[in-house]
């Protein structure tokens, strides 16, 4: 009775324990908690059974202990109930143990236990978190063998486990063979197409989704959310996001996420802040979104401002660290840096190769060499990057001499790539280093990176820049590839070393050979236009820009604004600037420039009152181009009015520019006394362009004592720019000190200086000829030299007399006479006329300022011949038309 009794009661509490068990199984948060209930199994003989045994594995894979599980299958081996298989099988899957499972997968069929709709999904993942296609194959053709292949789960997870291999094909095949489809079917195919970009694809299974009647769900719309940023459909994606409102889903963490990148990609920052600001709940992803959306959107302060903010309710990653650390790169702002940095330092974060190179780049373009050296000195691995970075650093830092022992440091410890060597290579260029600039060329050729275009094109541009046209083309020449970055390096060398006429055959090659230009391209060609005044081939350009969609590209159109009124064509730079939907500072800075070049003070000074109205700020430049216009109009109280309102109302100091100008305004008034007090009462130290301004007007206005102490002050401050030099020498010859010119011209070749000969040059059917003052040896010149005499004649009836004073040279007044015969305007415009239809204006461009005799002659000529001559000078631009000048001698 009583053996009876403890059967009974031990019967009771063996059912207590099913009952109670699983419900303590499933609230267990910790292993120590599960551990006991593991060992009361044990104790009453329950763990075996396959009931709890497969609970004790399951509950073991989801607090992480595969080990565990793994102990508590073998202690039921042999096993023979596909239950307990699949458990382990899903457990080794669960923590990533792809091979364990697929192992258990093959015991399982050796031991021929037979398996069940629910053994394969687990497998299908494992196959595929395992990367054994050739396995993945096998296990697909055992479902089919099974008849299993109409099973709904094992479709998705095989739909799932084809995309993951990229067999974007395969998973079609088996989406479109399952009878039956759910909302994850459809949704693992458009993830599947989304993964590997295949944005096209994507977007057509999801509106096939839609016309199948399946609602989307915030899995579905997170994946074709991109497919509409990557193939630029950003109205399509508004659709998307349009119903995501009306499904109620929009509010989801997953959706925003996507809304948010799909709108960052398509540069829509208005409807980001809307998102990010409705969202409800933000998670790192969300941060990291914005973070490097406003980075890479170039508003790096909005950036730093956000990631300040998320600090308050959430911890950064890395991945949103070293977004931030870019933009404080961007704006060196230094402050902000060194606040993300000490943050990780505090948080303990593990920082990798990656995140230490995007430190060290930080301190380096912020001014902090020390810490980023130091940075440098911790890693214990170091990369190609990290010495790349710190090199560019150490280079912007201008520490040349240690960028180079840094360099021969690097070679000591790894190879140098092609970064390196167009980095050193970009520091010669800087240098003007031609020796070392071939030094390093002959480095990159011994160890192969010459062939690489970028190596080829810095040394296009390093070769150049230190003054040798022809190594830099025969390193263009010897290059197998070039890109459209070679092309414009070349052209930018050309227009740089004053080849111009190589650069404009340059630009016709390029076209030939079939090469479309860039915005770059564009923006390297319209200055050999501008300088040369080649308004035709300006023009071609001008056509070439509208055929190649840059229409709104603002660069390029402020650009055309100044190609156009340096080529004398005032009218279309005016043309252009009224097309223009968006003007920046810089596009109403070109016209009011232009318009002081033709001596129009008052539309300059409209238009700059017009930009203000606009509410754009003018910037120091814009001051610089209004006051120039004020100073070739004589229009002095304008032009000290915003000088002083540059300081008094936009808080601009002005610099060295600022005071010539006002210099110039003074000077050019006849007030070379007033000019000269206002030199001296400079806060800051007046250089040869202030004498020089000074200097230049008391030429012309006979201020001869302000001229002399001038001269001396430029002399005194040893300026390495020839044209000063030969300024003070041209008032000395005027007074005829020839003792003093033949010092100041003595000191002009003992520095190694050279003047700058006259040279002029006209545009005739898109042809330019070229002309030196005393030039002899040009087409036609005997025409040239006879039409001159007859012009010569017919002038002196009008009264024209040999202004002598315009030659600088100690000869007698015969030699003077001939020495201004052959001043290059005249033999350009001589040359115009045999060569264009009488009465067509004539337009001449001058790299020198035109002298006063020359200025006199060109009027003369222009009454008798009845033709009008528009001549561009080193100044501005003179409209010669029946007897008179623009400049009304105003220049």
């Amino acid at each position: 009775m009583r053996s009876s009794n403890l059967h009974t009661l031990a019967q009771k509490l063996q059912e207590s324990l099913y009952f109670s068990i699983p419900k303590a199984l499933s609230s267990i948060s910790d292993l120590n908690q599960l551990h006991k209930i593991h060992s009361l199994l044990i104790t009453s003989g329950l763990d075996r059974t396959v009931f709890f045994s497969g609970k004790l594995i399951s509950r073991y894979a989801q607090l992480k202990d595969p080990h565990s599980c793994s102990l508590v299958f073998i202690s039921i081996s042999p096993a023979n109930n596909v239950y307990q298989w699949n458990t382990i099988i899903r457990a080794m899957t669960h923590n990533g143990l792809f091979i364990e499972a697929l192992d258990y997968y093959s015991k399982m069929r050796v031991l021929n236990v037979k398996t069940d709709t629910f053994t394969f999904p687990s497998v299908i993942n494992a196959c595929a978190g395992s990367g054994k296609y050739e396995t993945s194959k096998i296990v697909h053709k055992h479902i089919l063998e099974l008849g299993f292949g109409s099973d709904l789960y094992i479709g998705n997870a095989l739909i799932d486990m084809y995309s993951r291999f990229c067999d974007l094909d395969k998973a079609h095949k088996v989406f479109d063979g399952m009878p039956k489809r759910d909302a994850v079917s459809w949704n693992s195919l458009v993830s599947g197409y989304n993964a590997h970009e295949k944005w096209r694809e994507a977007l057509e299974t999801f509106y096939r989704s839609r016309t199948a009647g399946v609602t989307p769900d915030s899995f579905m719309v997170s994946s074709v959310l991109p497919a509409c940023s990557g193939l630029d459909v950003i109205m399509e994606g508004e659709m998307v996001h349009g119903l995501t409102v009306k499904l109620g889903i929009d509010v989801e963490t997953r959706v925003c996420n996507s809304l948010l990148s799909m709108y960052f990609k398509s540069d829509n920052l208005k409807e980001c802040q809307l998102v990010f600001s409705e969202m409800g709940v933000r998670d790192a992803i969300t941060w990291n979104t914005v973070v490097s959306g406003y980075s890479q959107a170039c508003l790096y302060q909005e950036s730093i401002k956000l990631f300040m903010e998320m600090l308050h309710e959430h911890k950064p990653d890395l991945l949103t660290i070293t977004s931030v650390l870019r933009a404080c790169s961007h704006i060196g702002d230094l402050q902000s840096g060194r606040c993300v940095h000490n943050y990780m330092i505090l948080n303990r974060y593990d920082c990798d190769m990656k995140t230490n190179n995007i430190l060290i780049d930080m301190y380096s373009k912020c001014g902090f060499l020390p810490t980023a050296w130091e940075i440098f000195n911790k890693m214990r691995c170091r990369d190609l990057t990290s010495w790349n970075t710190l090199i560019n650093g150490i280079i912007k830092a201008s520490k040349y001499e240690e960028a180079l022992a840094t360099f021969r440091a690097m070679k000591m410890d790894i190879q140098p790539d092609y970064v390196t060597y167009v980095t050193i290579i970009s520091m010669c260029t800087l240098l003007r280093n031609l020796k070392l600039a071939k030094e390093f060329h002959c480095e990159a050729i011994k160890t192969g990176f010459n062939h690489t275009v970028i190596v080829g094109n810095a040394l296009i541009d390093v070769y150049a820049k230190c003054g040798s046209m022809e190594e830099a083309l025969n390193q263009f020449e010897s290059m197998n590839d070039r890109d459209t970055i070679s092309w414009n390096t070349i052209i930018s060398a050309c227009s740089y070393s004053e080849e111009y006429m190589l650069g404009f055959r340059m630009i016709n090659r390029m076209r030939t050979e079939g090469i479309l230009p860039n915005v770059a391209t564009i923006l390297c060609m319209l200055p050999l236009c501008s300088t040369l005044g080649a308004k035709q081939q300006g023009k071609e350009i001008h056509g070439c820009v509208l055929k190649s969609g840059f229409e709104s590209n603002v660069p390029i159109f402020n650009a055309l604004i100044e190609m156009y009124s340096k080529c004398g064509n005032l009218r279309n730079s005016v043309l252009v600037f009224e097309h223009m939907k968006i003007r920046d500072v810089v596009t109403w800075t070109a016209l009011i420039y232009a318009y002081g070049m033709y001596g129009h003070g008052m539309m300059a000074i409209n238009s700059f009152e017009d930009m203000k109205a606009m509410g754009i700020i003018p910037d120091q430049i814009a001051f610089l181009s209004v006051m120039f216009a004020c100073s070739h109009s004589g229009l002095v109280e304008k032009g000290r009015f915003y000088f002083n309102q540059m300081k008094k109302d936009y808080n601009i100091d002005p610099n060295i520019e600022h005071y010539a100008c006002v210099v110039d305004l003074l000077s050019r008034s006849g007030r070379s006394i007033e000019a000269e007090k206002f030199i001296l009462s400079m806060p800051i130290k007046p250089d040869a362009s202030i004498w020089g301004s000074l200097l230049g007007a008391c030429r012309s206005n006979g201020h001869i004592e302000i001229a002399e102490r001038a001269s001396k002050h430029i002399m005194k401050l040893n300026s390495e720019n020839t044209g000063y030099y030969i300024l003070v020498s041209n008032v000395y010859a005027s007074l005829g000190k020839w003792d003093q010119v033949r010092m100041v011209r003595k000191s002009i070749k003992a520095k190694g200086l050279k003047k700058d000969a006259g040279k002029s040059w006209v545009d005739i059917n898109k042809k330019i000829y070229a002309f030196s003052s005393g030039d002899k040896f040009f087409e036609q010149y005997e025409e040239v030299k006879k039409l001159l005499e007859v012009l010569y004649d017919l002038i002196a009836k009008e009264g024209y007399v040999s202004n002598l004073r315009s030659v600088f040279h100690n000869v007698d007044e015969d030699e003077k006479r001939d020495i201004l015969c052959g001043h290059s305007e005249r033999l350009a415009i001589a040359f115009g006329l045999l060569n264009t239809k009488p009465g067509t204006s004539l337009q001449v461009m001058k790299n020198l300022r035109v002298c006063e005799d020359c200025h006199t002659v060109t009027k003369y000529i222009s009454k008798i011949v009845q033709r009008e001559f528009l001549v561009r000078d080193a100044n501005r631009f003179h409209l010669f038309k029946n007897g008179s000048c623009s400049c009304g001698d105003y220049w």
